[in-house]
């Protein structure tokens, strides 16, 4: 048995804060704010896994309004996240991302970031994908007052 989950994020660029991508710390001016530590791309992946496994969304199982979630590490997040898909009974079978992103450019960062993601979800490389695009300086994003992320994955009993 197969089961697809989707999974987006966005978040804004401020002054002040690290810009974590992926488990990867990005060299840039502004980071993503954020009650975690605003990670896109592994919140667009946690939300497609929690989908596809029909688990709640991020937003249930870790709401910005617990203190405990303060400064997460949204790594920390994927792992507990990984053990609830895997406690079901489900593996993945390959997960298919991008990041949309203005400034900075993601493809230096997207090597690391996918070893760091393989390995803590258990996935040979080859199964995830990483892309970067920009929006061609429309949009929020575009104008980089944000950075969004969306995800596919697929997941087999």
């Amino acid at each position: 048995m197969f089961k697809i989950g989707l999974g987006y994020d966005i978040h804004k660029l401020v002054e002040n804060r690290d810009l974590i991508i992926g488990g990867v710390k990005i060299t840039h001016e502004k980071g993503l704010l954020g009650h975690s530590d605003a990670d896109v791309l592994v919140h667009a992946i946690i939300d497609a896994l929690l989908g596809a496994a029909g688990l709640a969304d991020i937003g249930t199982l870790f709401p910005d309004t617990d203190p405990k979630y303060k400064d997460a590490d949204s790594i920390v997040l994927l792992k507990n996240v990984f053990e609830l898909v895997k406690k079901k009974g489900y593996k993945i079978n390959n997960i298919d991302s991008n990041i949309i992103a203005q400034a900075p450019k993601m493809m230096p960062y997207i090597p690391k970031m996918k070893e760091i993601l393989a390995k803590v979800l258990d996935l040979d490389i080859e199964n995830l994908s990483i892309k970067a695009k920009t929006k061609e300086k429309l949009d929020a994003v575009g104008e980089k007052l944000a950075i969004e992320a969306n995800a596919v994955v697929l997941l087999e009993k």
